[in-house]
């Protein structure tokens, strides 16, 4: 069943109702978040744009949580470069929650089976269970959605050609999945596919973060696409996702080059010295919104991401389709496969 159903204006009224219920709920729950409220007058909204919004790099400074130190099931932390990280708190209903809703997310693309995948990553960073970064708790969240699962990378983050070639030989006739953060899939699939002649052409991938190296590189999305059709691999979805707001993450439609929200998150695009709300086609600073977060207040959060809103119900699926088009300048350089270092 997918989750990109709803128009623009029938989300609208969902969200508002959904996202004010949640405002009251942490407020009730988290005395910081009551704090922040009380200080800047909130007392209802008439639209999503109405509604509080926290900046992300909160999370970095405060902990924020509206559940009882007890009832913390999980704790996940950010991929921050500078030694600041975010603290996100869930317990074992939120956690449900966000590995549903991913899932039903992630779906509208693969559909309901479990395919083999082929993990471009190494399985050493999921040592610890109980605490995660963001890309161990993305790689982590994906690998449900497969099976026969391959790490194309060893424990010292060395390419396991062997492994790859195995898996290929055994599963490269269907259809197969493959997760990786961008930069890495670029490094340690697309050139080892290139260099070994590697046939990809049944795999769907899905992707996300690490654009800062390739735009490096001059390598764009658009030329991320146009290379990996090189060695068979068409079917690519990129996401936006954040651990602030684990469980949602806004899809690439089939076509590329734009991303979607699912019915139960959106976004708003923001004029950086106003914080008006900008109309599509105007570039500003990205808030994203969900209903998932029910265990700390990270329901409405102000990123410190530059996007852009192309349009509005006239897109591969309903509501809002946009672009993430950068870090806000002297922004902390962050992203899962960013903090990546290659191994010697």
């Amino acid at each position: 069943m997918s989750v990109f159903t709803l128009s623009q204006a029938e989300k609208e009224k969902v969200l508002l109702e959904q996202l004010s219920g949640l405002v009251e709920h942490h407020r009730e729950r988290c005395e910081p978040y009551a704090r922040i409220l009380a200080a800047n007058g909130y007392t209802g909204a008439d639209s999503v744009a109405d509604l509080p919004w926290l900046p992300v790099r909160l999370f970095k400074n405060l902990d924020l949580k509206s559940i009882d130190d007890d009832e913390v099931f999980k704790v996940l932390t950010s991929s921050g470069t500078t030694g600041e990280v975010s603290k996100i708190y869930l317990d074992k209903a939120a956690a449900a929650t966000q590995t549903r809703q991913l899932a039903a997310t992630v779906q509208t693309v693969l559909g309901p089976k479990r395919l083999p995948m082929l993990l471009v990553d190494t399985k050493a960073m999921l040592k610890d269970r109980r605490s995660f970064s963001a890309r161990g708790a993305g790689v982590l969240g994906m690998s449900t959605f497969g099976r026969d699962h391959v790490w194309a990378l060893d424990d010292d983050g060395h390419v396991d050609l062997d492994k790859i070639r195995a898996f290929l030989e055994k599963h490269g006739d269907e259809p197969f999945l493959i997760f990786g953060f961008t930069f890495m899939v670029w490094l340690h699939l697309y050139e080892v596919a290139i260099d070994n002649g590697l046939d990809l052409s049944n795999g769907i991938l899905i992707h996300s973060g690490g654009w800062k190296k390739l735009i490096d590189q001059a390598v764009s999305p658009e030329e991320f696409r146009r290379r990996l059709a090189g060695v068979g691999l068409t079917r690519t979805h990129n996401f936006y996702g954040m651990v602030e707001q684990i469980g949602t993450i806004f899809l690439e439609g089939p076509p590329g080059g734009s991303l979607y929200c699912p019915d139960f998150a959106d976004v708003v695009v923001r004029d950086p010295q106003t914080w008006a709300e900008l109309p599509p086609g105007q570039p500003g600073l990205l808030e994203v919104v969900s209903t998932l977060p029910t265990s700390y207040p990270g329901h409405v959060l102000l990123t410190e991401d530059l996007g852009v809103v192309h349009g509005i119900d006239d897109g591969d699926w309903p509501g809002k389709h946009f672009s993430v088009l950068g870090r806000l300048p002297r922004a902390e350089a962050r992203g899962c496969s960013d903090t990546y270092k290659e191994a010697a």
